[in-house]
């Protein structure tokens, strides 16, 4: 497993197993089952409200907590300084941890940015006390980055976006980059042109004659070339999946590498169409949904 080390020294495993959308009673199956393939990597959200069975799968794989890096998120109605504190509490109580190696905020909500930088100004708090290892952002572009670093002190580790080949959002990535911010992709497979309310009559990226002529070059599936493209460039990927066989597959990225030039010709696959929210929408009914609290 290739390690990626963070801007503030954490390294982080840069293949995660994502749960977004897994629904909670196949949740705690996926993760034992991705620990035991070998993931140390595991990306949860309080929105996904999967948070419990996370922290169910981990007990039952038997790994140790110290050797498996958890990431989860802040959702926008728990935004604001004491709101975001008990956030971290709701979390950690969910997933049976008593440490966080990444947390982060979930979208920019620029309806609500006062909320946001107070929000941050909690996870700041929580790093500079232990509770956390690392901080970041979720979905953040470089005019929400700007915003954020003129009213924060601590510059985000992570920013995790929408990301494959079909919309790599190099922009965002540069921007990242001179900020020593890690770029990680979710939907690093394209998954994302099924999304719902937004993938109508999108191409799904599994099926582009590309990249399944670089998959049979190497005898590798498109998600393993998409993945091991994400990875070849520095970035952390996060794909999602609760089929034990898919799971196995999506890890077997480290035994081939892509050349340079098959590297860019699936950068030249991206359209700059997003395929989910822009979060730059106001979304005012899905931010004020309420996180439970056990």
């Amino acid at each position: 497993m290739i390690e990626l080390t963070l801007n503030n020294g954490v390294t982080m495993p840069t293949l995660g197993l994502g749960v977004f959308q897994s629904p909670p009673e196949e949740t705690a199956a996926a993760v034992d089952t991705a620990l035991n393939v070998g993931y140390r990597h595991i990306d949860t959200a309080a929105a996904y409200r999967n948070e419990r069975q996370v922290g169910e799968g981990i007990r039952r794989s038997g790994v140790p907590r110290e050797d498996i890096f958890i990431e989860t998120k802040v959702w926008v109605s728990d935004y604001g300084r004491d709101r975001t504190l008990h956030a971290f509490e709701k979390a950690t109580g969910k997933l049976g941890v008593d440490t966080l190696d990444l947390l982060i905020l979930h979208q920019p909500a620029p309806s609500r940015f006062d909320a946001t930088v107070a929000a941050y100004r909690a996870l700041e708090q929580l790093l500079a006390d232990g509770k956390v290892r690392a901080i970041g952002i979720s979905n953040f572009m470089p005019h929400h980055l700007d915003r954020l670093l003129t009213e924060v002190e601590v510059v985000p580790a992570v920013n995790q976006v929408e990301l494959h080949p079909y919309f790599s959002q190099p922009d965002v990535q540069r921007a990242n980059a001179a900020h020593d911010i890690l770029t990680q992709a979710w939907s690093p497979i394209g998954g994302i042109t099924f999304y719902p309310g937004w993938g109508d009559g999108k191409r799904s990226v599994m099926q582009d004659p590309t990249i399944r002529e670089i998959a049979a070059a190497h005898g590798k599936s498109p998600a393993q070339v998409m993945l091991r493209w994400g990875i070849q460039e520095g970035r952390s990927v996060i794909p999602k999946s609760v089929n034990p066989e898919r799971i196995a597959q999506n890890f077997d990225v480290f035994d081939f590498e892509l050349s340079v030039e098959e590297l860019a010709r699936i950068d030249a696959l991206d359209t700059g169409v997003r395929g989910g929210p822009d979060p730059d929408e106001d979304r005012e009914a899905m931010f004020d949904f309420v996180i439970d609290e056990a």
